[in-house]
């Protein structure tokens, strides 16, 4: 699969189930290769493995994944803390099996690097800031999806 990275996670630890007193590390990214379609990847592995891999690429990088598993999502759960995506499936790497390769956008195929700036959510479902401010009160406790540009930044 080759995609430009559209969003990427920190690298998290879990307690380890089943050797007990030792972590496990996870972080997800979302790779995507055409306008309407992009995919979730989630990689699990030791320390080392998770933050290597995390530290090989950025949000906006090009990148070739070999082996990976394909699994269903559960839609809910997986959906919480990542993109929802179109597809029903998600891609999982292996620290044994899988291959991350990074690349020139350039280099692979210019057309990659104009799908870094499309949404990942319908254009009819979100709101603006102004539509937020005028009606706050009436949005309250509800979850939303949010269109805006950053306009500068500073200390």
């Amino acid at each position: 699969v080759i995609g430009v990275v559209i969003g990427k996670t920190d690298v998290r630890s879990f307690p380890d189930r089943k050797n007990i007193g030792t972590e496990r590390y996870t972080f997800n990214f979302t790779i995507r290769d055409s306008p309407t379609h992009f995919i979730n990847v989630q990689s699990w592995g030791r320390e080392e493995y998770i933050r290597s891999l995390s530290e090989s690429f950025r949000v906006g990088d090009c990148v070739t994944i070999e082996n990976p598993l394909i699994q269903s999502k559960e839609a809910e759960r997986e959906e919480k803390f990542s993109p929802v995506t179109p597809s029903c499936y998600k891609l999982l790497l292996s620290e044994n099996h899988s291959v991350v390769k990074t690349s020139s956008c350039y280099d692979t195929d210019t057309r990659l690097l104009s799908l870094l700036h499309l949404p990942v959510k319908d254009p009819q479902d979100y709101y603006s800031l102004g539509d937020i401010v005028a009606n706050g009160q009436s949005l309250h406790g509800r979850v939303l999806n949010v269109l805006a540009a950053v306009m500068s930044v500073s200390e």
